[in-house]
């Protein structure tokens, strides 16, 4: 009876570690999306990843956006063309279950610009919403 009750222990724990590796794997495949689309010059593409919300919550250098749109549009003002947006590239450094529904994800940014490279950190609220993972939180600095 003691190694069935430690052979379902251990069958739990694997499933459950399959299952945070299964969404990690998802959440990191967000990020790459995030990065082809921004790569291509798609700030639209980029915004997929987003949650189309009023709520989504985005805060950056000039404090506080909430909406899906409002963020597209700081986005687009800021990054008006490929030149200004550069080539994008993610580092990763944590990814946090917070519950079977709720991610936080913190990492580094870079842009490679002709025009003087940019980078910094941020850190991403993510909600599992409908079976899709979506960032409802951005804190980029």
């Amino acid at each position: 009876m003691k190694s069935y009750c430690l052979l379902v222990v251990s069958l739990l724990l694997a499933m459950q570690s399959f299952s945070q590796s299964k969404t990690k794997k998802e959440i990191i495949q967000i990020l790459k999306t995030q990065d082809e689309a921004w790569n291509k010059g798609d700030i639209e593409g980029f915004m997929q990843t987003y949650w189309q919300n009023d709520s989504l919550m985005f805060i950056g250098k000039s404090g506080v956006t909430y909406g899906w749109q409002n963020t597209l549009n700081n986005y687009k003002k800021g990054y008006p063309d490929t030149t200004s947006m550069g080539k994008l590239d993610f580092k990763l450094i944590n990814i946090q279950k917070l519950s079977r529904r709720y991610y936080h994800v913190v990492g580094k940014w870079h842009l490679k610009r002709t025009i003087g490279d940019l980078q910094g950190h941020f850190t991403l609220l993510l909600k599992k919403i409908k079976n899709r993972w979506y960032i409802i939180a951005d804190h980029s600095s």
